[in-house]
């Protein structure tokens, strides 16, 4: 299981000097943030609304410590300098800021932390600053602190500081960006969260498919399983310490359940049919999937626990590719029920169900946004397949990316970036990409091997 993080003052606005001052007890209480001024007043801001036609510029210079020390992570100043360094790369990768090169950034000493050096910022180009520092405590966890200033108006934005063990001082630096990104877009974050996905390696017709996880950026990346057996669609629990995939065992495609802090797997439907597509609901009780039993495939239910399941849709043809609401209430779903791939929408107990697609071409793998106003999908037609979005009532379609071949998209916790995987033309290789509800901003993730099949877990707690 993965350490928490203790969060130790949010947006503070007491003076800078006494949050320095203070000692490790007094940064593991959690504070309530007093009112911003400058949110209230508008304060520097990125639009992400309109669009971004040029990124915010802004500096991340490495962070200094109070003293060297050395710790199971490293010493205190090369940590210092990592963690400055992920703070750029998040900040990069979400394609709203231009970060600064750390590199040629002037030395910050530690009392500069509270108190920058306005005048040289403001000839630098930068609009925003990002300063902090990094600490040893006497227990052994480490102390990162994290402030964001406004350079044009000399403000202080926000303020944040972590108490870490030194095993998870990467979390921290995602925390601190997480904290930029959300004060000046206005935007929930989404850096501190993990990806599961589909390991892929071999020739295009006998393909060694295992499940891995990674951190979003590609860091602290391990296999969960040895490729003896083809698994498919991993998706988390909402407790992100559970995932739900299907796998075939003895070339019978079922719905299993891996736990990770164990690595026990255990079969979830005892059923003689072919089980696919699980995904959990939003209150982990539930694992929707599809069933084929017949040569007829309708949705189900059953209990994260096992037992018997529940029949949700009862239409010919095939109904699967089921995900909840995030509230719990709807599934939206494919069928070909009239005759082609397009998406439907029904309430949790398999009532009212109706069609929301009607564009050209086939709609598949649908999955609904985190914050609920849209359902991404893979559209196919025209030639190849694209990643869109359309509204839960049907309205506002809109085609995010132009490749070959491009599905199976998964939601960032904040829901304004969907990753999702792109098989190369001809040669069976997959890769995971991101792109923005902008359709601008489209990057590939790295992994070690080919990767398809992704799932964003929600925000690391």
């Amino acid at each position: 299981m993965r350490g928490r993080i203790v969060r130790v003052s949010t947006y503070l606005k007491t003076a800078a000097a006494s949050l320095l001052l203070l000692g490790t007890s007094a940064f593991a209480q959690e504070t309530q943030p007093p009112a911003d001024p400058a949110a209230e007043q508008g304060g520097l801001e990125v639009d992400v609304v309109g669009g971004i036609s040029a990124p915010m510029p802004i500096a991340i210079p490495h962070m200094p410590t109070p003293a060297f020390a050395n710790t199971a992570a490293g010493n205190t100043e090369m940590l210092g300098r990592q963690i400055a360094e992920i703070v750029t790369a998040d900040l990069r990768n979400s394609g709203l800021f231009r970060p600064m090169d750390t590199s040629a950034l002037p030395r910050v000493s530690y009392p500069q932390v509270t108190a920058p050096d306005f005048g040289f910022w403001g000839g630098s180009g930068a609009q925003a600053l990002v300063q902090g520092f990094v600490q040893a405590n006497g227990n052994g966890t480490l102390t990162v602190g994290c402030y964001l200033y406004d350079v044009l108006a000399q403000t202080e934005l926000a303020r944040q500081g972590f108490v870490v063990q030194p095993a998870q001082w990467r979390r921290a630096a995602h925390k601190c960006a997480d904290a930029v990104y959300a004060r000046l877009t206005g935007e929930g974050p989404y850096f501190d969260s993990r990806i599961v996905y589909v390991s892929e390696t071999g020739p295009k017709n006998r393909r060694t498919k295992r499940l891995a996880i990674m951190d979003q950026d590609g860091a602290n990346h391990r296999f969960l399983t040895n490729g003896q057996n083809v698994v498919l669609t991993p998706r988390f629990a909402p407790n992100q310490q559970t995932i739900v995939y299907m796998s075939y065992v003895n070339d019978q495609p079922r719905v299993y359940v891996y736990e990770l802090g164990s690595g026990q797997q255990r079969l979830l439907v005892n059923q003689p049919y072919m089980t696919f597509a699980p995904r959990f609901s939003p209150d982990g009780r539930w694992v929707l999937f599809s069933m084929s039993v017949n040569g007829n495939t309708d949705l189900y239910r059953v209990s994260a626990s096992g037992g018997a399941p529940q029949r949700l849709t009862n239409a010919p043809g095939i109904d699967t590719g089921g995900s909840y609401s995030p509230d719990g209430q709807q599934i939206v779903f494919e069928s070909d029920r009239g005759g082609s791939q397009q998406l439907y929408v029904m309430n949790a107990d398999g009532s009212g169900q109706r069609r929301i697609s009607f564009g050209g071409g086939q709609y598949a793998t649908p999955v609904w946004s985190p914050r609920g106003d849209n359902i991404a999908f893979t559209r196919i037609g025209g030639g190849g397949f694209r990643i869109g979005v359309i509204s839960p009532a049907g309205g506002g379609e809109k085609i995010l990316t132009e490749a070959w071949q491009d599905e199976g998209p998964t939601w960032a916790p904040n829901g304004r970036v969907i990753m999702f995987f792109r098989t190369a033309q001809g040669s069976g290789k997959a890769d995971l990409w991101s792109v923005d509800l902008t359709g601008v901003n489209e990057r590939r993730i790295p992994t070690p091997l080919d990767g398809s099949d992704p799932a964003w877990s929600p925000l690391l707690p």
